[in-house]
């Protein structure tokens, strides 16, 4: 049993990144889906595809480079842990590099980024955070 899936998300991307890997494969959930949905809306990722082979799924996320093949995302973060919850509010919200990268923060209304957050005016759990 996995005590941290967010973090074991972000682990498996930072290495796959630092490979230069142009994809990664992890064990599927729930939550690591709706974060990788945020990712790809704010491009950060290509995409992902989830297979469910039995009773396990997995998932397999394709990671995006820039045309000189450097990265996309140069810094993944855990803000909030299952040990110790980071809460806050809608105008608490961190700005990572001064709008350049995300926070996803799980709200009532979803898994979501500060910058959705901030549109529908809604605080919650902060994730992490993408540079």
């Amino acid at each position: 049993m996995m005590t941290d899936p967010i973090a074991d998300l972000l682990t498996r991307i930072r290495n796959a990144l630092r490979n230069k890997s142009p994809s990664c494969s992890m064990p599927g959930s729930g939550m690591k889906v709706r974060v990788l949905d945020v990712l790809k809306r704010e491009g950060f990722i290509l995409g992902y595809e989830v297979h469910s082979d039995g009773p396990r799924s997995l998932i397999d996320v394709q990671l995006k480079y820039g045309p000189d093949g450097e990265q996309v995302v140069s810094g993944l973060k855990r803000v909030s842990s299952p040990g110790c919850r980071r809460y806050r509010g809608v105008d608490d919200l961190p700005r990572v590099r001064g709008g350049l990268g995300i926070a996803i923060v799980s709200t009532n209304a979803g898994v979501l980024s500060d910058r959705e957050c901030r549109e529908k005016r809604v605080g919650g759990e902060v994730l992490c955070t993408v540079e």
